[in-house]
């Protein structure tokens, strides 16, 4: 029988990528974008006429190949698809534990 281990919650962390945070921000955001890109019904030729983008980086980034994007292009993208995006900072809980970036949508 093989031993079963719970995740972290970051499959990059998991892997042990040494960014596996921001990864996983790079990852909520491409996912986002690509259902709201799917959701309307646009090409991958139309989504990056809309994100200004190249189509090729749309469609790596629609793939979860997005290294190559910044998250501030991504935010960007959020934007351009007519998304209100806020950027909040506050005190972690505790002064033991390091500050974390978290994807939240509404």
């Amino acid at each position: 029988m093989k031993n079963i281990e719970e995740g972290s919650g970051n499959v990059y962390a998991d892997l042990g990528m040494r960014d596996a945070d921001e990864m996983l921000v790079k990852a909520r955001l491409a996912s986002k974008i690509g259902e709201i890109v799917k959701r309307r019904g646009l090409t991958q030729t139309e989504a990056a006429e809309v994100l200004g983008m190249p189509q090729p980086k749309v469609s790596n980034m629609l793939r979860g190949k997005f290294r190559g994007v910044s998250e501030a292009k991504m935010l960007e993208c959020l934007i351009r698809l007519g998304r209100q995006v806020q950027i909040v900072v506050k005190s972690a809980r505790s002064k033991n534990v390091t500050g974390r970036v978290e994807v939240i949508f509404f």
